[in-house]
């Protein structure tokens, strides 16, 4: 048991490193861009040149670019009042073209160093509906789920009257499903090859749900996202 928790934490470890490092790379990525006929071969330009081309480049469905027009806004013009709208901007338009990483990515930079008052809670609720629509497999997106998980209940306990709470709350009830079903998963698979200590384990996650087998039906593919359908 001693050796099966230290793999558990050790395996904890190198997932978060591997998240930093894809981080790190994600963001190298943006400055190198992601192809020549996509690099930004203009300096020295207004912060309104820049935002005009970003809208248009969205509005073109070329993200690639706008990513590159959004670093040259950045770099030349750190302090411009246009770059919380363009950071937003960037950070839905990602959303919608199903791009959660990136769009996570301009969500932390607004929260880092943009967002107040009631625009850090609806970035928030962003960042949680970037992360659930992210979720596109139970079985291979168990930590993502989990981490979700705790960022709803961080957002339900601290926003008690969002306007956002009841969509909130129905992505929790999701989540929870979709563990229940994962957990009684992979219960019946560890009973099914004889390891039924471990098939006990699971189980008795699934007591402790908020959620019992008679509230959930069997869902068809694709049921988390349809929140937002």
């Amino acid at each position: 048991m001693f050796f099966e928790k230290l793999d558990i934490r050790l395996m904890m470890r190198i997932v978060k490193n591997i998240k930093q490092t894809f981080t790190l790379f994600l963001f190298i990525g943006l400055f190198l861009g992601c192809s020549h006929k996509d690099a930004v071969n203009e300096y020295d330009k207004s912060a309104l040149y820049w935002y005009k081309n970003i809208v248009k480049e969205v509005a073109s469905s070329n993200l690639d670019k706008a990513d590159n027009y959004y670093i040259s806004l950045r770099s030349e013009h750190m302090r411009s009042p246009l770059l919380p709208t363009a950071t937003m901007f960037l950070a839905q338009a990602h959303m919608e073209d199903q791009a959660f990483i990136m769009a996570d990515y301009y969500l932390d930079e607004y929260l880092k160093k943009y967002a107040s008052g009631s625009k850090i809670e609806e970035a928030k609720f962003l960042k949680i509906k970037a992360a659930f629509l992210g979720i596109k497999d139970i079985n291979k997106d168990q930590k993502l789920m989990i981490d979700t998980l705790n960022e709803v209940d961080r957002f339900v306990n601290n926003y008690e009257n969002s306007i956002y709470l009841p969509m909130v709350q129905t992505i929790r009830v999701r989540l929870h499903m979709a563990q229940y079903m994962l957990n009684d998963n992979i219960a019946r698979l560890y009973a099914r090859i004889g390891k039924e200590k471990a098939a006990e384990i699971y189980r008795a996650k699934n007591q402790k749900s908020p959620l019992n087998i008679a509230d959930i039906k069997a869902p068809e593919a694709g049921f988390l996202d349809s929140v937002f359908n």
